[in-house]
């Protein structure tokens, strides 16, 4: 298969560490989060037999918690080139994995126990020689620190630089149907699409994190592009039993964006973001199945002023 869907929790971290143990020549890998010791263990076991391994690894998020430094310090000391990512970028988000320049790991899951085990997510691999070497060439560019400007035919979808055209256009191509499973609906030009979508027609089905899970000085930013949706009449949903961290577009059963990209402003003006277009027919029938199974287990979000109550009260 040209390019294969990896689901989370479901699938379970196997594949990636299966993924890591077949590599013979190099690992690239770009990652916001990494923390799980399966992954570190087999990455620095890739190492120990010889593949050349070179790990970017975000330095900070955006309020300026750090989470990798305990990870760098275990990949140094076990002799693995790892560096910050570019500081050209607010924060790299990218999740990414390139195997052997033969294959390449389009991730919205962070390297992290909880995205493995407890939230929704998904990785696209890709084997298609063009695909994986234009993430080649942005993870070459980001660790000599130099500019990557992939172009407006690029084959890969990029923050920042496609991804707000390419998001648009793929909402504003859905004729019948368009799902979004997303943590944030904070960009108003992807609202105003996504808006459209629903007048001309198309059923639109949104999934995102509940309330709950929102600090409060973040609230209102986290919910009034859903309040504007579910006042136009979109489906504005919670998933039970699963969190939520997918960044997936899935419209008329036959197309699909998968990536680490949130529908926020953030994302798409001063973050290193990735994502990929796919219409493979066993990756879309499969992505078909379980947001179907997500919405079957989901409940309307109450995003009126009663029902954000519990968020502010917690």
């Amino acid at each position: 298969m040209s390019r294969y869907l990896i689901a989370f929790p479901d699938d379970s971290v196997r594949p990636v560490l299966d993924a890591i143990d077949q590599a013979t020549t190099s690992l690239r890998i770009k990652m916001f989060v990494f923390s799980d010791s399966r992954i570190l263990g087999s990455v620095i076991k890739a190492h120990h037999r010889g593949v050349q391994v070179r790990i970017m690894l975000n330095p900070t998020r955006r309020n300026g918690q750090t989470e990798n430094q305990q990870t760098r310090k275990l990949l140094e000391n076990a002799g693995i080139e790892v560096i910050d990512s570019t500081p050209e970028f607010e924060v790299t988000h990218e999740k990414s994995m390139v195997v052997d320049e033969k294959s390449a790991w389009i991730m919205s899951l962070n390297w992290e126990t909880e995205n493995l085990t407890e939230t929704r997510d998904y990785a696209v691999v890709t084997s298609h020689a063009h695909e994986v070497r234009e993430i080649v060439e942005c993870f070459e560019a980001d660790w000599a620190r130099k500019p990557f400007h992939p172009g407006d035919h690029s084959h890969m979808i990029w923050c920042v630089g496609n991804a707000r055209q390419r998001l648009s256009q793929f909402i504003d191509e859905a004729k019948h149907s368009l799902w979004v499973q997303n943590e944030r609906y904070q960009d108003p030009l992807i609202i105003e699409h996504l808006v459209r979508a629903n007048r001309r027609g198309v059923k639109v089905h949104i999934m995102a994190r509940p309330a709950h899970t929102l600090k409060e000085e973040k609230l209102i930013e986290g919910v009034a592009g859903l309040r504007i949706l579910d006042d136009v009449g979109v489906k504005v949903h919670k998933v039970h039993g699963l969190k939520l961290h997918a960044k997936l577009m899935y419209a008329d059963g036959a197309r699909a964006i998968v990536g680490s990209i949130n529908l926020a402003p953030g994302s798409f003006n001063s973050r290193r973001e990735l994502a990929i277009e796919v219409r493979d027919q066993d990756v879309v029938d499969r992505i078909h199945k379980l947001v179907h199974h997500d919405w079957k287990n989901s409940r309307a979000m109450d995003l009126s002023d009663e029902g954000l109550k519990p968020a502010v009260q917690r």
